[in-house]
C-alpha cells in the first residue's frame, strides 16, 4: 500500500509540473469570452491594474517592465535613437550600423503579456485587435468614474471595458481620461521605429501608429 501511495503522489507531482510546463498562466486572472471567430479571450484587466477600470502599468513596445522614463534614450531595443535599432527592424537605414531581423512581431519572451502573466497570455496580434473591432460595437463610456470605450460583443453581447489610460512620454502622463492607447505585438509595416496600437479619443476607435518607445497599456488575450 505505502508502495502505491509513493507512486500515485509521484504521478501527481510529475502531472503538475507537466501542467505548468504546458500553460504557466495563473488562474487568478479573469478574462471574457465574446464569442469571437477566432477563439480568442480578453483579459478583463490591464497588465498591473487589480480591476477592469484600474489603469495598470505601461510599457514601451517590446519591453516588459514599466519604468520612469519613455525616451529613444532609455529604450531596449535602440542604440540612442529611432534609427539605430538593435531588434524588430525590417529596414537597414533604421537598423544600427544597418542591422534587419526581418521580424514583425515580438518573440514571447520580449511580450509584456507573457512576461508577467505566463506562457498562456500574450498581446494581441494585429488580426486580433481587428477582429476585436469588427465583432463588436463601441460606446464612450464611464464605469465607476473611469471613462473609456465598452466594447460589446455583436455575436453574444458579452462586453469589454478599455480605460482611456491615456500614455507616457519621457516623465510625463498625457491625456487620461481621454486617450487610450493599446500595445498589440504587430510591428507597423511601413518604419520599423514605429509600432501600431489601437487607439481611443473620446468615443473614436481607430488605429494609430507611435513610436516604439512610448509608454502605453497592454491588455492581454489568450486562445484556448
Amino acid at each position: 500500500m505505502k508502495k502505491v501511495l509513493l507512486f500515485l503522489m509521484a504521478l501527481v507531482a510529475s502531472l503538475s509540473a507537466w501542467a505548468i510546463e504546458q500553460d504557466e498562466t495563473p488562474i487568478s486572472h479573469e478574462w471574457v469570452d465574446l464569442g469571437l471567430p477566432s477563439g480568442t479571450l480578453w483579459a478583463t484587466t490591464n497588465i498591473g491594474a487589480t480591476s477592469p477600470e484600474d489603469y495598470g502599468d505601461y510599457f514601451a513596445w517590446g519591453e516588459t517592465e514599466p519604468k520612469d522614463f519613455y525616451d529613444w534614450s532609455t529604450y531596449q531595443w535602440c542604440n540612442g535613437s529611432y534609427n539605430t535599432m538593435t531588434k524588430y527592424c525590417t529596414l537597414s537605414s533604421y537598423g544600427y550600423n544597418g542591422f534587419t531581423d526581418g521580424k514583425t512581431e515580438l518573440d514571447p519572451e520580449d511580450d509584456a503579456a507573457t512576461a508577467a502573466w505566463g506562457a498562456g497570455w500574450r498581446m494581441p496580434s494585429f488580426d486580433q485587435i481587428q477582429e476585436l473591432q469588427n465583432n463588436c460595437t463601441t460606446e464612450w463610456t464611464t464605469r465607476n468614474g473611469v471613462t473609456g470605450s465598452l466594447f460589446t460583443s455583436n455575436i453574444n453581447g458579452a462586453s469589454l471595458f478599455l480605460p482611456a489610460a491615456g500614455y507616457r512620454g519621457g516623465s510625463s502622463f498625457y491625456l487620461s481620461s481621454s486617450y487610450g492607447g493599446y500595445w498589440p505585438r504587430t510591428l507597423s509595416s511601413g518604419y520599423p521605429f514605429i509600432a501600431y496600437n489601437l487607439s481611443m479619443y473620446f468615443g473614436d476607435v481607430y488605429w494609430h501608429d507611435d513610436d516604439r518607445s512610448v509608454g502605453l497599456s497592454v491588455r492581454a488575450v489568450r486562445v484556448p
